[in-house]
């Protein structure tokens, strides 16, 4: 009941009846041996481990506290930084959006990571699986209602991107159940487009550097139109053949 192997708490059952029977040489309650609650343990007495259900319970628990799970929790915190840092002194301080950059840096680094570390080192939990969506979502969505909020960039784009990412996730839970779709190479420049174009906008730049941020942001709304309508597709096609195999297999049992 405790977890600890029998060996551990003092050998087998029929090791354990034979060693303390009476009469057994230097066995616990034979002649000469002391008895009684305060008597000595033997020298392979073993006390049970205390609590073994609530110990196992806490390393559970304590998985939770890796290094891809951590690195996920800091970034969902640099969310509200972040925000309060791109409207500090009215939004348009340089110095306070170079630190709003900086968060925003952070957190696009440590998605990289928490992701990679997760896969590597078998770090996957429930956890990430779920914050890890939601911090993706909450840095880059702050951003852009940020910017658009500030008039740097138009709220149509902000919709276009939000609704792209908002539409695909609850477009993996209705086809969950028909398979998962591989994350695509034009899925991985779109998150690199959107992290460079949102961080320049970030930054107060002028001249032809402002120009190029235009451009960036321009190849990221186009990525993410193509390469949404891209997931739209693959999903129309798993959940197609999800149904002709269940279909099939319903007529063979039948059969």
């Amino acid at each position: 009941m405790t977890g600890v192997p029998a060996s551990a708490a003092g050998g087998s059952p029929g090791a354990k009846s034979a060693t303390s029977a009476p009469g057994a040489s230097g066995a616990p309650g034979g002649p000469g041996a002391p008895s009684g609650p305060g008597a000595p343990s033997g020298p392979g007495d073993t006390r049970p481990v205390r609590g073994g259900k609530l110990g196992a319970a806490a390393v559970n628990q304590a998985s939770l506290w890796n290094i891809a799970n951590i690195l996920t929790m800091v970034r969902l915190v640099l969310v509200p930084g972040f925000v309060a840092l791109m409207l500090m002194d009215g939004g348009y301080d340089p110095v306070w959006r170079a630190w709003a950059w900086a968060a925003f840096a952070v957190a696009m680094i440590t998605d990289i990571f928490d992701g990679h570390l997760a896969r590597t080192y078998n770090l996957v939990t429930d956890f990430g699986k779920i914050a890890d969506p939601i911090a993706d979502k909450a840095i880059m969505g702050s951003a852009l209602i940020c910017l658009s909020y500030l008039g740097d960039l138009p709220w149509w784009v902000t919709a276009v991107i939000l609704g792209r990412e908002l539409g695909i996730t609850l477009l993996r839970f209705v086809v969950i159940r028909y398979g998962v779709i591989p994350a695509s190479r034009g899925g991985k420049l779109k998150t690199l487009a959107q992290g460079t174009a949102v961080g320049m906008y970030v930054l107060v730049l002028e001249g032809p550097l402002a120009t190029l941020r235009f451009w960036v942001m321009a190849v990221a709304v186009i990525l993410t139109v193509v390469t949404g309508l891209d997931y739209v597709r693959q999903a129309i096609v798993l959940r197609r053949r999800g149904i002709a195999e269940r279909q099939a297999a319903a007529e063979g049992a039948e059969r």
